[in-house]
């Protein structure tokens, strides 16, 4: 039997603060199978984010064992993590973390120069990803000069480029607006069909219905783990799925979001998808140094966020 990607039993996280330790994570149990698309939800404070920082090997445990591809995150110590770390995750995050004064290629290759890749092989496999999600034109360009969606596009071809087995995406569409979160979405359905495991940050339904599975975190402890719901049919299409019979007269077949919308999905090129205004652009986790006492993430990233307003989110239903 293969090796789960990820494995984590009785993970526990405090953090220290002026009242006393905090627990944000609380004996947290979890398994997730290679090529699974999960999506963890949950209020701010729940541990979501807390427990991405310790799946991304960007912070340690205060207890229970993390297993990342069969070894034991939490009895490595600080190179052992980051060699791990540049080997398996692809990390996307909310506010793309782009290097302004980079192009788009050398942003692209920069996770290679730490795995100790020459210049030419860099370029190469940098091209190669920009090419991979439409983007292939812009490679000398500054990120200054693209849109906000296709800055993110930019940030998954950086998480692709070390051929990592997981990407960890944290809010990756929290500023964007509703089309160009459908495309970056759209872009993750097709990267997990590839067979790329994705573990993805969320509060909204309408993002978390491309996942397969939803994990939801309250409280920090996880209170749910389903799989995601098929969406309902059209009024119109009842009576003929009662008859067994789709319209056109064949059988009725399941549908997942990442399938009704594969004859949707484009590559973005243009510049008709956008900067969400008035976001707090965030730099993820990826700020965070291994064995400093910190403010909770969940309590400092949340706060600056408010709930997204898709007024076109029924739409894709």
């Amino acid at each position: 039997m293969a090796e789960a990607i990820i494995r984590v039993a009785g993970l526990g996280k405090s953090y220290l603060t002026a009242a006393g330790p905090f627990p944000a994570l609380r004996g947290v149990d979890l398994v997730i199978e290679a090529g699974e698309f999960v999506a963890i939800m949950g209020p701010s404070g729940s541990g979501k984010s807390t427990f991405m920082n310790l799946l991304g090997c960007l912070d340690t445990p205060s207890s229970g064992d993390y297993f990342l591809v069969g070894r034991n995150a939490a009895q490595l110590g600080k190179d052992e993590l980051a060699a791990l770390r540049n080997r398996t995750i692809g990390f996307v995050f909310q506010g793309f973390n782009l290097l302004p004064r980079m192009t788009l290629e050398d942003n692209v290759a920069l996770p290679l120069v730490y795995a100790g890749f020459e210049r030419e092989a860099r370029r190469a496999r940098a091209r190669l990803e920009l090419g991979r999600v439409g983007l292939g034109d812009y490679a000398a360009s500054l990120p200054s000069r693209i849109s906000g969606g296709q800055q993110q596009r930019v940030a998954i071809a950086r998480a692709l480029v070390n051929s990592p087995q997981l990407i960890l995406a944290d809010e990756p569409t929290g500023n964007l607006d509703s089309h160009t979160s459908e495309e970056i979405m759209a872009l993750f359905a097709e990267l997990n069909r590839e067979g790329i495991t994705i573990v993805l940050v969320t509060h909204e339904a309408d993002i978390a219905a491309y996942a397969r599975r939803q994990v939801r975190f309250r409280d920090g402890l996880i209170v749910s783990d389903l799989p995601t719901p098929a969406p309902a049919p059209p009024p119109h299409a009842e009576g003929d799925a009662r008859r067994g019979l789709a319209r056109d007269g064949r059988q009725p077949h399941a549908h997942h979001p990442d399938h009704a919308r594969d004859g949707h999905r484009r590559r973005l090129g243009g510049a008709d998808d956008g900067h969400r205004p008035g976001r707090a652009v965030c730099g993820g986790a990826n700020h965070q140094q291994h064995g400093q006492q910190s403010v909770h993430p969940d309590l400092r990233v949340d706060e600056h966020r408010r709930p997204a307003q898709r007024g076109v989110a029924g739409a894709r239903r």
